[in-house]
């Protein structure tokens, strides 16, 4: 009999790719997602980024240890980064879990869940290093039309907050011709958009000597024919240079959008982060952006509270967030958490403190996005229609699309029948804090090979395999270089 999986993930985007290489490789397995009914095998995909990670984990792998009870012969993984932190302590904790492995090794799967069935007990492996890069692994996209592309895997930084670069290791850096060659194979396969993924994408290139390899990337991606959208997160600002800034401008296909990660808007607490840079540097790199393209949308992370943050640094966060004029922020609480640097500084801030300077910071957060958003109004854009993403409204049967500088809006589509992947161009008439709206008819509509490809696609599930990636010694063959830029 066919067994079932499902795969829960959580975390970043690093993450969720991660857990479609999952997915391709349980399908190329023999496996078949769950429908109505229980799974014979849960997968989850963690992330240790946050304090209470660890609890989420346990607290739900002991909702599926009861459905497991009930079901003999199911199965429960969990990979990740809290795999490869926590490699024993799962075990020890939830000994019903089949098989751990971690973020260097997600190919050994189905191995793993074959010996753990054979051999009727627990199975953990977890790698210090990467043997093959994700890229040559099966893969079941979450979208038909648009994908993300890893260019490079583990970071070199050493912030005192993030234990990311002790669970993914070291950066390693994808030859540029095989990034290209997997983007024209998904472009063939119907593909129009993809985001370029890393830890710290512009800081690609540091494994083969090219400080500007990332920015020839860009451009280079501009010259594939039907690649219509290139997206990237995330860059650091300490290596985001004007030559990114320059590919960024001048290439049609690289999308007016940036997430740029401030954290923290005050010089002392930056230092304390090991940010490697400082206020006036992520403002300067925000001018630039904007003088090249007025119109990118401009996104960030920040985190308050961190050990030894005063009011006042706190209040040079909020002016640094009026300033910047961000689109939207993704906001977090300071995770204490064990293994890095930051657990073990003094002045770790009470809930109470913490919690009410969020609640005043997403309060600035929402105000600026809001005014920002207002300023879309009347403006039309062009929408690369969604197929799972926003909700469709009964009443007025809206449908989502993300717009070139990756706002979320949501279109009546009138009586033209669109779909996931066409291109419609519709006139925005009011904003909200996180999304906008068109109530208006759409002023063009575009169908696509996207479309025609999600459309084909209907009621089949397919996993795709590029076989491209391998890290490899040497230098490899050269991107074209970069057009000279003012700096």
């Amino acid at each position: 009999m066919t067994r079932t999986y499902e795969v829960r993930t959580y975390g970043c985007q690093m993450n969720v790719h991660d857990s479609e290489r999952l997915s391709g490789l349980l399908e190329t397995a023999g496996y078949e997602p769950v429908g109505a009914g229980t799974p014979d095998l849960v997968v989850f995909n963690t992330c240790a980024v946050r304090e209470n990670a660890d609890n989420k984990l346990y607290g739900n792998l002991g909702h599926v240890a009861s459905v497991k009870a009930a079901h003999p012969g199911m199965q429960i993984a969990v990979g990740g980064c809290l795999a490869q932190k926590d490699r024993d302590t799962i075990t020890r904790r939830a000994p019903y879990v089949d098989v751990v492995f971690g973020t260097h090794n997600i190919g050994s799967l189905p191995v793993l869940l074959e010996r753990a069935r054979v051999a009727e007990e627990s199975q953990v492996e977890i790698l210090e290093s990467l043997e093959v890069f994700p890229s040559t692994l099966p893969t079941k996209r979450d979208s038909v039309f648009a994908a993300w592309v890893s260019i490079s895997v583990g970071c070199n930084n050493t912030c005192t907050f993030c234990i990311v670069p002790a669970l993914r290791g070291k950066e390693k850096d994808r030859r540029p011709g095989d990034v290209l060659a997997e983007i024209e194979a998904l472009v063939a396969d119907g593909v129009v958009e993809v985001t370029l993924l890393g830890q710290n994408v512009n800081a690609y290139g540091v494994e083969f000597g090219d400080s500007q390899a990332f920015a020839k990337l860009l451009r280079a991606c501009g010259r594939i024919e039907g690649l219509e959208r290139v997206r990237f997160t995330s860059p650091h600002p300490k290596d985001f240079t004007d030559d990114v800034i320059a590919a960024m401008a001048e290439t049609p296909t690289v999308m007016p959008q940036l997430h740029m990660p401030l954290q923290s808007g005050s010089d002392r607490v930056l230092r304390a982060m090991r940010r490697s840079y400082r206020r006036e540097k992520f403002l300067g790199i925000i001018d630039r952006v904007r003088a090249a393209m007025p119109d990118a949308a401009i996104t960030t992370d920040i985190i308050v509270g961190f050990p030894g943050e005063t009011e006042e640094d706190f209040v040079q966060t909020l002016e640094v967030v009026r300033a910047a004029r961000f689109t939207s922020a993704f906001t977090f609480q300071y995770s204490r958490r064990p293994g890095t640097p930051a657990a073990d500084l003094p002045d770790q801030l009470p809930k109470a403190v913490v919690q009410e300077r969020y609640d005043r910071l997403v309060e600035v957060v929402d105000e600026v996005a809001w005014a920002e958003a207002r300023t879309q109004e009347g403006r039309v854009v062009e929408l690369l229609v969604s197929d799972h993403e926003g909700k469709k409204d009964g009443a007025t049967r809206r449908l989502t699309g993300r717009a070139r500088d990756n706002r979320l809006v949501h279109f009546v589509p009138g009586e033209h029948e669109i779909r996931p992947g066409d291109v419609v161009d519709v006139r925005i008439t009011r904003a909200a804090p996180h999304h906008l709206v068109s109530d208006d008819l759409p002023i063009g509509v575009r169908r696509t090979r996207a479309g025609d490809a999600w459309e084909s696609r209907q009621g089949r599930t397919e996993v795709r395999t590029v076989g491209l990636g391998m890290p490899a010694l040497g230098v490899p063959a050269p991107l074209p270089p970069a057009p000279s830029c003012a700096t």
